[in-house]
């Protein structure tokens, strides 16, 4: 009998083996080998560009954790847990060098804020400034944060957004961040998901716009009901207000949310603010799930309106995930990305890019035409962040967009379920119980994420194998930076319970490029709401400083444009918060710029 025993004992050390295999090989600090180093050359050649992994060169050995929740909805925990991984772009220092923040969200985990030490190296500081364990017991799990000098002394603060309580971190010269959230006037308790800087009275000093997920009745670590889901799969209005704070100064925010009639009580994912119709107002873009987005225009500081179906963006309910602000055709119009959900087979909703009509700029709202299938880029998966930004630096911008919600057992899908509770009324919807145990199966899992190159002429192309080495993680959040100052946009995107991947842009094209950091002095501090168009060679890009866009993220607080072959810009006109406009004649090319607003 003994003999028998050994194919059994060879068969699994074999399986063993192939297994440690696979799990080596999906690790990004494994990414290397020959198949990688053929797909970069080839990359190089044809593209003129290469994302490269790089955390552990970088030193950047962060991991996120999923919240654990009550046990009365453990039947469908990993899909409500199914968020919180994000990352934020910020130079906290002011040294010159952007650094990378990341959220966790289980219970006891740290956060990590990872300083740039300018030699390709980051070191995490998060627990000497005072921004590490902010998930304690009873106060919530983190879910995001955003960076914006609220006081306009030089120096970017820290808000931390949760399903729980926000906390809010004074920015002490690059030293320390201190928690100033006691008597600062932030909501008590909210499931957020989302939260802007911008100014929107124009008074110089930022505001803030929190956007609610779950009702902010529920601590999801500790229910009294299960009565917590969707009212509808199309159209759910039992989520969370929302929280407009006016900035007063000194640290203190008012809410002005009723006010400002923003009563909506929809399932926001994700806002950006930006001026639409050229009044100089930042206007509002709210990406609600379960049901229709939302365009809010903004009334002279005084109050904002609901257009999302006078514009066009608000008439079909869909999945809204994300909002991602770009400038596809070198036309000089921001327009808005928004990612939803598709499922070959099941479901079809795909991604908005809505482009402004020209003639429409300058009426009370603008309207918009959906151009994402004709540009290619509506259906990327089950979609999450986005981001625009010119990765090959050809003057044209590129689309990162992070894909995947659930991997679980790879051959079991949740699908077929999910089906079933979309098909019933309110009553069963709502309720979690009703909903049936996941098991362990996977929802849109080990997909890829999608890169789209622009093709110049309004049109993208799928490169997303052939840029970078692949990889199936559930991506979130996605942030663009150039980490290493040498004039290439790196990507940083958040995985949800997994290592985020730091892709370092290897770029060897030679094609030229210019960075801008606005300084605001009559604007606020940050300049975030400044548009930005550059002008060169017959085309012209518009860009606009933002502290916060795409889903749970913030990008680098630099604006970057890539000019191809140009060695010359013709002018660059910066419209400031303020209204003052400065137009700078053939800056220097391949550099920083760090423009101050004219007093």
């Amino acid at each position: 009998m003994q003999p028998r025993k050994v194919p059994f004992i060879i068969t699994t050390i074999i399986f063993a083996v192939l297994l440690i295999i696979m799990a080596l090989s999906s690790r990004p600090g494994l990414f290397h080998g020959e198949d990688t180093a053929i797909q970069k050359e080839a990359a190089l050649k044809k593209y003129g560009f290469y994302l490269e992994p790089d955390n552990e060169q970088a030193g950047i050995h962060f991991r996120h954790e999923s919240p654990q929740l009550d046990p009365k909805i453990k039947n469908i925990e990993h899909l409500i847990a199914s968020m919180g991984a994000s990352v934020s772009v910020t130079d906290f220092n002011q040294d010159g060098w952007d650094d990378i923040y990341f959220t966790n969200s289980r219970t006891g985990s740290q956060n990590a804020l990872y300083r740039n030490l300018h030699n390709g190296k980051f070191e995490n500081v998060a627990g000497q400034m005072g921004v590490a364990d902010l998930n304690k017991k009873g106060t919530g799990v983190c879910m995001g944060a955003v960076w914006g000098d609220y006081d306009n002394d030089g120096y970017p603060d820290l808000l931390v957004y949760k399903w729980g309580k926000p906390l809010l971190f004074h920015n002490e010269g690059g030293k320390k961040l201190v928690d100033v959230t006691a008597g600062s006037g932030l909501p008590a308790w909210v499931n957020a998901n989302c939260a802007v800087w911008f100014d929107f009275n124009r008074d110089g000093r930022l505001d803030l716009f929190i956007g609610s997920y779950y009702n902010e009745a529920f601590n999801l670590q500790d229910l009294n009901t299960t009565k917590i889901m969707p009212e509808s799969f199309r159209y759910a209005n039992n989520g969370s207000r929302n929280y407009l704070l006016e900035n007063m100064g000194n640290g203190k925010f008012k809410d002005v949310t009723a006010e400002y009639g923003l009563t909506s009580t929809k399932w926001t994912l994700a806002a950006g603010t930006v001026d639409l119709n050229g009044d100089g107002y930042p206007d509002l873009f709210v990406a609600n799930d379960y049901g229709v987005n939302q365009l809010f225009m903004n009334d002279s500081g005084k109050r904002f309106v609901e257009v999302g179906s006078q514009s066009g963006i608000g008439n079909i309910p869909k999945s809204g995930m994300c909002v991602a602000f770009g400038d596809i055709d070198d036309s000089g119009l921001i327009g808005i990305y928004n990612t939803t959900i598709t499922e070959k087979g099941i479901l079809i909703q795909d991604n908005n890019y809505w482009q402004p009509i020209q003639e429409a700029v300058k009426s009370p709202y603008p309207k918009f035409v959906n151009l994402a299938q004709l540009a290619g880029i509506e259906n990327a998966g089950w979609s999450w962040g986005a981001q625009f930004g010119d990765l090959n630096n050809d003057g044209y911008q590129d689309l990162y967009v992070a894909n995947g919600f659930i991997s679980g057992k790879s051959r079991r899908s949740y699908w077929y379920d999910y089906a079933k509770v979309t098909s019933g009324n309110k009553e069963i919807i709502g309720d979690a119980k009703n909903w049936p145990d996941m098991k362990g199966k996977s929802l849109s899992g080990y997909e890829m994420d999608k890169i789209w190159l622009n093709n110049g002429d309004g049109t993208f192309q799928d490169v997303s194998r052939k840029v970078c080495p692949p990889a199936t993680y559930d991506g979130r959040a996605v942030a663009m930076a150039d980490l290493w100052n040498n004039g290439a946009l790196d990507v940083i995107v958040a995985n949800q319970n997994n290592i985020p991947i730091i892709y370092k842009n290897i770029i060897q094209n030679h094609n030229n490029w210019i960075e801008l950091d606005l300084r605001g002095t009559i604007s606020n501090a940050d300049a975030v709401g400044a548009k930005v168009l550059v002008e060169w060679d017959g085309k012209k890009q518009m860009q606009v400083v933002t502290d916060g866009i795409g889903f749970s993220s913030e990008n680098s607080h630099r604006l970057h444009f890539g000019l191809d072959k140009s060695n010359q810009i013709d002018r660059i006109i910066i419209y400031w918060p303020s209204g003052k406009i400065t137009t700078l004649t053939n800056p220097q090319i391949n550099q920083l710029h760090v423009i101050k607003e004219p007093g």
